[in-house]
């Protein structure tokens, strides 16, 4: 295992406008790449609807870049060591901006599915290398900043992401929410290489395990292919759907074993044998789960069954940010002072008790009404990622970093992913089955019912064109209240993830040894 001549003493942290200018390149990076995940939410309806597809359909535009991407992030740490960390992130910008052009350019569902396949399996390692790059970058005793403003972009994102997506939808065309990456993602490469490019780490021909890659692709493939068609297809009474399950036990429990024992192995699992690692990445995936199904569930709701456009369901969604942004920076400077199990704490608290005023809207709810929960669960984002962060890289030494980032945000898109197919699948269920409860009220027993046919047919609408009023009446209002089932199981996960939290252990001192490599 040959390492490069770059085994020089570590760099000095950059300093000044350079420092600056790097925050603001990597940060852009990290804003794309999490804009791309919700900035699709609110144009799923128009995708769907433009390339011929059902609305469920749709939504495998969020889960194919969220599975493609979750495979290549536990690479990061391999790709960093074998050709470097810098050039790694570049390359993974670049291809991003590559892919991103051939999204706009789809023509098909298929063509969009595999277009967003490789943009986000070039996104991979860019999330991961930018706080790597960042931590790295910066002196230790700042690094409690790099790791807020790090976090800033990813809370930013949901600001600007339902609202630029929403606007560029409803005044351009879908293809502009793609387009608008080339720009920002050119001139953050350009940036970073100008920068870092001779600040490059230390490289080391190690070989791929291949076999751990396979089962990776393979096991998380088939569960990622499952969860998008398993409504569809009524779960596990199809053969295609349960050979897609048994498949993706299989790989995953070989895959476990198989890293536990590997040389080189592709997942680096041995993280999980420190006690701050697991629990931090369990809570960050279980955590995004809940809060990545509420902000998947919301826009549809609100744009398929309340009639919002695109615009105004991002208007409505994005207020989720406007605390986070600014309650990051506060609790950056000052994540050594605290103890971040009690931040978190009050993190899963603000996303619990606003799970459960949404779960209490009706479908005459007013836009302000809306918008105000939306406002407040801000508080708990800020609370959410940065502690978060702190806690997993707590202790690690700087060459682990690349691999710790990478491993934990494969768990987070991964719970992601799960979260989009899985509450898309229990609002439809849920729907459904008020809609068929609502329709038995329809009936001469139920003198409401009765009234209201009456008045329906004194407006001209009598028989036939009077029940299919009804109908539409039933499903907005089925679909409201499966959706307050929703908000309201999410919330109940918020609450079981407090305890959990508790079980990591202080100091967490600053974020591992990534001061230099």
């Amino acid at each position: 295992m040959a390492a490069t001549p770059n085994d020089a003493a570590p760099l000095k942290p950059l300093q000044g406008g350079a420092l600056v200018l790097l925050t603001i390149a990597v940060a852009f990076s990290t804003f794309m790449e999490v804009l791309d995940m919700t900035i699709v939410n609110v144009a799923v309806p128009h995708i769907a609807g433009s390339l011929g597809v059902s609305s469920s359909e749709g939504t495998w535009t969020i889960s194919s870049y969220a599975l493609a991407s979750a495979i290549m992030q536990p690479l990061t740490g391999w790709l960093a060591r074998r050709f470097g960390e810098v050039k790694t992130f570049i390359a993974s910008v670049g291809l991003f901006v590559v892919f991103s052009m051939l999204c706009g350019l789809a023509t098909s569902m298929p063509m969009l599915v595999i277009a967003r396949l490789l943009q986000g399996a070039g996104s991979g390692p860019m999330v991961a290398l930018s706080l790597t790059l960042l931590l790295s970058s910066y002196p230790k005793a700042k690094q409690g900043i790099a790791l807020a403003m790090w976090a800033m972009t990813v809370v930013v994102a949901p600001i600007f992401g339902p609202i630029l997506g929403g606007w560029l939808t409803d005044n351009f065309s879908w293809p502009w929410i793609f387009y608008i990456n080339v720009p920002v993602g050119a001139l953050a490469a350009v940036i970073t290489w100008a920068l870092l490019r001779k600040r490059e780490t230390k490289t080391f021909k190690t070989p791929i395990d291949l076999v751990g890659l396979v089962l990776l692709v393979v096991g998380v493939g088939c569960l990622q292919f499952m969860l998008d068609n398993g409504n569809d297809n009524d779960w596990f009474s199809s053969t295609l759907i349960t050979v897609l399950g048994i498949t993706a036990l299989v790989c995953i429990v070989f895959l476990i074993v198989w890293e536990m024992h590997a040389r080189h192995p592709v997942v680096d699992l041995s993280l999980f044998k420190r006690r701050n690692f697991t629990v931090g990445v369990v809570a960050l995936s279980l955590g995004m789960m809940a809060f990545f199904g509420i902000n998947v569930v919301f826009p549809l709701w609100l744009q398929t069954t309340l009639g919002y456009t695109a615009t105004w369901a991002g208007l409505a969604t994005a207020p989720v940010g406007i605390l986070a942004f600014l309650m990051s920076p506060v609790i950056g400077a000052n994540i050594n002072r605290m103890d971040l199990r009690m931040v978190v704490t009050a993190a899963f608290l603000i996303f619990a008790g606003t799970s459960w005023w949404f779960s209490t809207f009706d479908s005459s709810a007013s836009f302000a009404t809306l918008v105000l929960p939306r406002f407040v669960m801000g508080a708990g984002i800020a609370c959410f990622f940065i502690p978060l962060n702190q806690i997993y890289l707590a202790g690690l030494p700087g060459d682990q970093i690349a691999s710790a980032s990478g491993l934990a945000n494969f768990c987070r898109t991964m719970g992601s992913s799960v979260s989009t197919a899985v509450t898309v699948t229990i609002w439809q269920h849920r729907g459904e089955f008020h809609h068929a409860i609502l329709t038995e009220n329809v009936s001469p027993a139920h003198p409401a019912a009765t009234h209201y046919l009456q008045g329906l047919a004194q407006g001209g609408l009598s028989g036939t064109r009077g029940l299919g009023v009804v109908d539409q009446v039933l499903t907005r209002e089925a679909l409201t209240l499966a959706v307050n089932d929703v908000f309201w199981l999410c919330a109940l996960l918020f609450l079981a993830l407090i305890p959990m939290i508790w079980f990591a252990r202080p100091p967490f001192g600053s974020a591992g040894g990534a001061a230099g490599h």
